[in-house]
């Protein structure tokens, strides 16, 4: 995708920032607007908000393109291989433990071993993306998945099975870390939303997972009172990884060869790689036909950037999975509306979840447990949809995915707590319920109090 750097000097001259008869518009021939950008950085770094302004103005100008629709794709990919894995191995739990035993009587191993694989993940992609950039990350995380998935359907106890269940979800970890991060840094403000709306790949995953398990799990089982359960006899799990491994393998190639994957100009605007991020966006103008009125001199003429320091029952569960795809939906529609923005729907996902959790401690029929567990998937969906957007948002590029990563290991730490409370705390009381709906309603007041609206600002 990266031009010539010839091509890129002809360029320059034919545009020349410096020509007075050129008809750039406003933010490329005379004063650099700062006021669209969501964080004022110029008392931390004039030239970091000078060249970010820049950057946006150029990527606004170019537009959507066609080019930003794959990525809106391949990146989806990543967040249905995070959810995909991760009800991967939540379903596969019972029939691995009923064949091979658990060496504890307290603890779910596969389960945490997946949330500290997880954690590691989301801290390790997310740190690194702000290291050595996006690219390599956004082609490799796939094929780690892919790798480990598959031999996880071949292990033969129950130790080894979680072992490669962490492995493989250290690489799912860091997936939509590095899609949102990725997908956000090439997009116009007018698609911004997109972002959000990206989430539904992410019950697509669990969907898919919820399927297989189907068809996998309900004919290849050990029945659930069997004395004795043989691999022989217990298939289904192993068949589900085999399955979701090809099935990730599949999408990590698309991934790869689907489109010439660049670094994001964000990034490299943060890393004074100049003259890279100009080839790329003027590469992205000439293939698609876009206006381009940004020069070279004009982008170096701001200086150089400071701090850039390396740094249920299985129909029930489909049933339920498949109202995850509303929420995304719903919070795509709303946080581009002027009385709710990225602020205003997670408070709203946030205060409708805790109502259902309130109502969820009254359930008395199966049908009241399967219909108020799917209001409540879609609703939760809303929020996370909303909050794994609104944050690498926020964030500068130097730091987004080393700042997104953190909050999502806080994420993967709350995932190990959970565990560790069902394995040990009373759960055949509605108390969790509670305490539940209770952290949901404080949700609704900490999203009002956040310090920044994002919608209609251009990130940085």
């Amino acid at each position: 995708m990266v031009a010539s750097k010839k091509a890129a000097s002809a360029k320059v001259d034919r545009s020349n920032d410096n020509d007075p008869t050129s008809s750039h518009p406003t933010g490329f021939d005379g004063p650099i607007d700062l006021q669209s950008e969501l964080i004022d950085t110029t008392e931390v770094d004039g030239v970091l908000a000078r060249k970010m302004a820049l950057v946006n103005a150029a990527i606004d100008e170019i537009g959507m393109t066609p080019f930003q629709w794959t990525l809106f794709f391949l990146n989806g990919f990543g967040y249905a291989v995070d959810s995909l894995l991760v009800v991967c191995q939540s379903i596969a739990q019972p029939s691995a433990t009923q064949e091979f035993g658990n060496p504890s009587k307290y603890v779910a191993g596969i389960s945490l071993a997946s949330q500290i694989g997880l954690l590691v993940g989301a801290a390790f992609w997310g740190f690194s993306a702000d290291v050595i950039g996006r690219k390599l990350a956004f082609n490799t995380s796939l094929f780690v998945c892919a790798a480990f998935v598959l031999i996880a359907g071949g292990m033969p106890n129950y130790i080894s099975f979680s072992a490669m269940v962490a492995i493989y979800s250290a690489g799912a970890g860091g997936n939509y870390i590095l899609d949102a991060t990725n997908f956000l840094e090439f997009l116009p403000m007018s698609h911004a939303w997109l972002v959000t709306f990206l989430s539904v790949w992410w019950a697509i995953g669990y969907t898919i997972a919820g399927l297989l398990a189907w068809a996998f799990l309900s004919n290849f089982s050990c029945e659930s009172d069997a004395m004795e359960c043989t691999a022989a006899d217990n298939m289904g799990w192993r068949y589900l990884h085999f399955t979701c491994g090809g099935l990730v393998l599949v999408l990590s190639v698309i991934r790869l060869f689907a489109v010439r994957m660049v670094q994001t100009p964000k990034w490299l605007t943060s890393q004074n790689r100049d003259e890279e991020l100009y080839l790329i966006l003027l590469n992205l103008s000439e293939k698609y036909k876009r206006p381009f009125s940004l020069t070279l001199e004009k982008l170096q003429s701001q200086g150089r950037v400071l701090h850039t320091e390396k740094s249920v029952p299985i129909l029930e569960m489909i049933q339920t999975t498949l109202s995850g795809l509303l929420g995304p939906i719903i919070a795509g529609f709303l946080v581009e509306r002027r009385w709710f923005g990225r602020r205003g729907t997670l408070a709203v996902g946030a205060a409708i979840t805790t109502v259902l959790q309130l109502g969820y401690t009254q359930i008395r029929t199966p049908a009241q447990n399967v219909g108020i567990s799917a209001a409540i998937t879609a609703t939760s969906n809303i929020y996370y949809g909303t909050i794994y957007a609104y944050t690498p948002e926020i964030l500068p590029s130097a730091h987004r995915a080393t700042g997104y990563g953190l909050c999502v290991v806080l994420n993967r730490v709350g995932g190990i707590v959970g565990v560790l409370v069902g394995s040990y705390a009373n759960v055949e009381t509605t108390v969790p319920l509670w305490i539940c709906a209770g952290l949901y309603g404080t949700l609704v007041f900490t999203s009002l109090l956040l310090p920044f609206e994002s919608r209609g600002k251009r990130t940085i």
